[in-house]
């Protein structure tokens, strides 16, 4: 189960490339990869470059990932996510604008408020998976997904140019800030070293604008994709590397790459869009009912609505499930079956668990499948094992909220 050869081929999977890319030279094709500002600083620490949405990203250090995926869980560890997308969303429409695309609420968000949310079609389908934050500067704060940063973008800017078009006061800005991520159980106290302001009063889910380690203008964004405290700095990009060697310098730190992430994210029940959630998958079916604001679902004014909200009432034929099971991991596009042998659905996302040594997966079945502690068949490596359906997380998370 813990064997090299496993985890090698996890990583692969992960990366939608053969396991020998992890160590494989840079050719012409990734030299023409976008680079993050931490690039140098990744190739001085031993990190290995691979492709992931268009740019060169560490997908692990000298480390091996198990060891940065449990000093996450027991320390922090720095990310690089300057992949992902940031925009700013200005003028006094913009909220109007906002929820003419996604599912939640923004109007309700108080200054400095952020939440999960979704862009959707009309057919219900997702889009992509945001952070919608409420700044107290006047704009709204969006990060996105790098996958999806050409049609995030065409999205948003068509409705802009509709609303400038009918008078509206709306306008688009794309931050070309770095964005570094500090995640586990001791990055507030890390950071808390090199800023002024208290980190006691910023709970999950909102953020401020500050100056960390002698870096004016940084957002901080209590949030992760790790299931630990942590957050998300915002950073000018040429103070990105002041930045990250001043976080490093503390002992508490290394620097983690993509495949912890991934599976920290796993071990969390956080979906991994293209995996998890796509444009044939509805909030209902994803398990992510809960990002739909109670006024927007009697409203029915957001795309797909006409789809969506009969599915909160009614039944929907497959549900995104956790999966656990010993053996042989569980890989993306494994099948599943009831014990009876019938096809039921697809595992979306799998590994082996650091944490819980354990393997853990999702997927999609039949809904009549998807209560906790039924058991099912994955399929792996052409056999059959036995999987027992799971609540997710798989670990409680660890997010900071105010007593």
């Amino acid at each position: 189960m813990w064997r090299a050869g496993s985890w090698m081929a996890w990583l692969g999977s992960i990366l939608q490339a053969p396991p020998r890319a992890l160590g494989r030279s840079f050719s012409c094709a990734q030299d023409a990869l976008r680079r993050t500002p931490l690039y140098d600083l990744h190739l001085a620490h031993g990190g290995k470059m691979v492709e992931f949405a268009g740019w060169n990203l560490p997908v692990q250090y000298r480390d091996s990932h198990i060891s940065s995926h449990l000093h996450t869980r027991r320390h922090c560890s720095l990310f690089d996510v300057s992949h992902m997308l940031q925009t700013k969303i200005l003028g006094c429409d913009r909220v109007r604008l906002m929820e003419s695309l996604v599912v939640g609420d923004i109007a309700e968000l108080r200054p400095n408020q952020g939440t999960l949310s979704l862009f959707t079609n009309e057919a219900g389908g997702i889009v992509d998976d945001l952070i919608v934050t409420n700044t107290s500067e006047g704009h709204l704060y969006v990060v996105s997904n790098a996958g999806c940063r050409d049609k995030d973008l065409a999205l948003m800017q068509a409705k802009v140019r509709e609303l400038q078009n009918v008078g509206s006061d709306v306008d688009l800005e794309v931050v070309d800030n770095a964005l570094l991520a500090l995640q586990g159980p001791t990055a507030a106290q890390v950071l808390q070293a090199g800023v002024s302001d208290n980190l006691g009063k910023l709970p999950f889910m909102s953020s401020a604008v500050m100056e960390v380690f002698g870096v004016p203008d940084c957002r901080v964004t209590r949030c992760g994709y790790t299931g630990e405290d942590g957050v998300e700095i915002s950073v000018p990009a040429a103070e990105a590397v002041r930045l990250a060697k001043a976080l490093l310098d503390n002992p508490e730190v290394k620097l983690a790459g993509l495949a912890a992430r991934d599976s920290l994210r796993l071990e969390a029940g956080l979906c991994l869009y293209g995996n998890d959630i796509d444009e044939h998958t509805t909030p209902v079916e994803g398990s992510l009912s809960w990002t739909l604001g109670k006024r927007r679902r009697a409203a029915m004014d957001f795309p797909g609505a006409e789809v969506i909200v009969p599915q909160l009432k009614g039944k929907v034929q497959r549900r995104r499930v956790g999966l656990i099971c010993e053996g042989p991991p569980m890989r993306a596009h494994s099948p599943i079956l009831s014990t009876e042998g019938t096809v039921i659905g697809t595992v979306t996302s799998g590994c082996p668990s650091p944490s819980l040594k354990k393997n853990v997966a999702m997927g999609y079945v039949s809904s009549q499948y998807s209560r906790p502690g039924t058991s099912v068949l994955v399929e792996v490596r052409r056999k059959q094992q036995v999987a027992v359906v799971s609540k997710m997380p798989f670990l409680p998370t660890s997010y900071y909220t105010l007593k």
